[in-house]
């Protein structure tokens, strides 16, 4: 099947299931399930460890990112927090430094507080070798980075990961499956903040963790139902939904992100425009060969922190908010918003300034967002 199909109907070799032939997968909303007698069961015990609607979502998603299973998670920081109970105090981690801040708040306030050590590194330009030390256990990555979108090769990077016996981990977030596949390219496992575009219409928090790797699988099967961060049945129903049109809605966005980009290199307050279906980026070729698309994240410079705050304040129809991957177009302010709790020296580094601002291009029509960023822009004081 195509992933386009793939959005809608599980590849399942044991046929369609009997759900009184409903279309739209039910929603299981219980607690607990009764037993036939001692010693058997219906396949689901307590719906902290399995639910059949969860386990139909997790299907779904593993499905389209080629893995080997896939768990359901209440937000994408509890996939996050998950993965990372798989590693133990003294162990090392190496992670890209362009991180969403919620990662990096993670890591500098929990994660170290139990242990671990990471080391920053810029993964789509520096070298990784001189990094690696005998406590190193894994790379965590996003590409597209957020919000600066540099891009890291996964293969080359899990090449890297694999020769010297480390994980690699890709936040895959940005891309959606529906674009990038990073376990393909030999990742071991793939993170995925749900809330954003798999669910698609900004209204369901979900997080997803996905391997290729039975191992690991169990070892997170075992922490999912021991920590019990999975997601309610009502949640994985909503994301069903949503992953139904993750295809024209991917599309579309794409279509008016590369509309929006081509307006902003017109305008004179503008002084960069960081997307990776630039032919100037960077970045361009190895997106192009690791990926079916661009994406719909947009982040832009202007000339100076009065006209980015001018612009917040200004537009009407593009919505100023966190969040993205969702039908309406947000735009937002990295400095006081996403990445608010990371260190300063750290998002200077990294290029986040206070006139940096992140779009997430929703599915509206292009001609009246850019209509809305031009009032916006050019608004006389």
């Amino acid at each position: 099947m195509t992933i386009q199909t793939k959005c809608l109907h599980t590849d399942d070799s044991n046929g369609p299931c009997n759900h009184y032939g409903a279309v739209s997968f039910p929603i299981y909303q219980t607690a607990t399930y009764a037993h036939p007698g001692v010693g058997e069961s219906t396949g689901f015990d307590y719906s902290r460890l399995q639910n059949p609607t969860r386990e139909h979502l997790e299907k779904v998603v593993c499905n389209l990112e080629s893995g080997v299973d896939a768990l359901a998670l209440s937000s994408g920081m509890a996939a996050i927090s998950l993965v990372f109970e798989l590693f133990s105090p003294g162990e090392n981690i190496i992670a890209e430094s362009d991180l969403y801040g919620g990662s990096i708040r993670l890591f500098d306030n929990v994660s170290k507080k139990n242990g671990l050590s990471f080391t920053r590194v810029n993964c789509s330009k520096d070298a990784l070798e001189p990094l690696i030390t005998p406590q190193t256990r894994a790379i965590y990555i996003e590409t597209p980075t957020n919000p600066m979108m540099n891009i890291t090769d996964i293969k080359k990077t899990s090449e890297f990961a694999h020769e010297h016996n480390l994980l690699l981990i890709v936040d895959n977030t940005f891309m959606s499956p529906y674009f990038q596949n990073p376990l393909l390219f030999g990742a071991d496992i793939v993170i995925h903040s749900g809330t954003k575009y798999l669910s698609g219409h900004n209204d369901t928090l979900s997080g997803f963790i996905v391997t290729n790797n039975k191992e690991i699988s169990e070892r997170l099967r075992f922490l999912i139902k021991t920590t019990g961060a999975g997601l309610s049945p009502f949640d994985s129903w909503l994301t069903l939904r949503g992953i139904k049109t993750l295809a024209i809605r991917m599309e579309q966005a794409q279509k008016n992100a590369f509309a929006i980009v081509e307006y902003l290199k017109t305008q004179s307050s503008v002084t960069n425009v960081i997307y990776p279906g630039l032919l100037e980026h960077p970045g361009y070729e190895i997106q192009k060969n690791q990926a079916r698309g661009f994406g719909a994240m947009v982040t832009f410079n202007v000339k100076d922190e009065e006209t980015a705050k001018k612009i917040l304040s200004s537009v009407r129809l593009i919505q100023f908010a966190e969040s993205l991957g969702g039908v309406e177009s947000l735009i937002t302010y990295p400095v006081t918003q996403t990445h608010a709790d990371v260190p300063q020296d750290i998002r200077l580094k990294n290029g986040i300034t206070n006139t940096t601002l992140r779009l997430s291009v929703g599915i509206e029509d292009a001609k009246d967002l850019i209509k809305d960023l031009d009032n916006a822009i050019n608004k006389k004081d």
